[in-house]
């Protein structure tokens, strides 16, 4: 891979990448992605994965549950991950994975505040903070969609819906257009969860 991971033949990851940005997938995804497959390579000694099969992959995985401590969900994404690089990149399919040693699931369920605590929560914030967290809550929006969203990106500029993709950075149009189902509501129709 000509300087990405010495010993394994060039271009593997360069050709990861490339197909993930033909696909639009997600920045973030794509790091992630690309972080998994080196792991992956580097794991089995900067082998390619070409030569690598199931076993290997199970082994990688297991190695992630059992000695890495990862999460359940962590390790999906590597698998994820790995599936990619197989299907997309060298065009393998890969029987089913049956002996991997799956990640324990978190056993405590996820706190939900109440309105009451977001109110008071936003209540102690001031300036960009208190904004981003006012949008996070009354929009749904992701944490970088946020942080990434500039004013000329509001959807009443009269956008088409594959535009409004490529600004949030979705990958899937049916993402896009749960976000944007709203706009045909009007003003009206929706009420904001930040509305007392």
């Amino acid at each position: 891979m000509n300087g990405e991971m010495g010993g394994a033949r060039p271009g593997v990851l360069t050709v990861a990448r490339e197909r993930m940005r033909t696909l639009h997938m997600a920045y973030r995804t794509e790091q992630a992605y690309l972080q998994w497959m080196r792991r992956y390579i580097v794991f089995h000694h900067r082998r390619h994965p070409g030569e690598l099969g199931a076993a290997e992959v199970e082994a990688f995985l297991t190695h992630l549950a059992v000695l890495r401590k990862v999460s359940a969900s962590t390790q999906n994404q590597a698998l994820q991950a790995i599936l990619f690089l197989y299907r997309q990149v060298l065009r393998q399919e890969l029987p089913w994975l049956e002996n991997v040693t799956r990640a324990n699931r978190p056993r405590r369920l996820p706190v939900v505040l109440s309105r009451g605590e977001v109110q008071r929560l936003l209540g102690e914030l001031r300036g960009t903070p208190w904004l981003v967290a006012s949008l996070l809550y009354g929009s749904g929006l992701r944490l970088t969609e946020a942080l990434r969203l500039r004013v000329k990106d509001l959807l009443a500029s009269g956008y088409d819906i594959r535009t409004v993709q490529e600004l949030l950075g979705h990958s899937d149009i049916k993402t896009t257009m749960i976000y944007t189902h709203v706009l045909q509501k009007g003003a009206r129709g929706v009420r904001s969860p930040l509305d007392i």
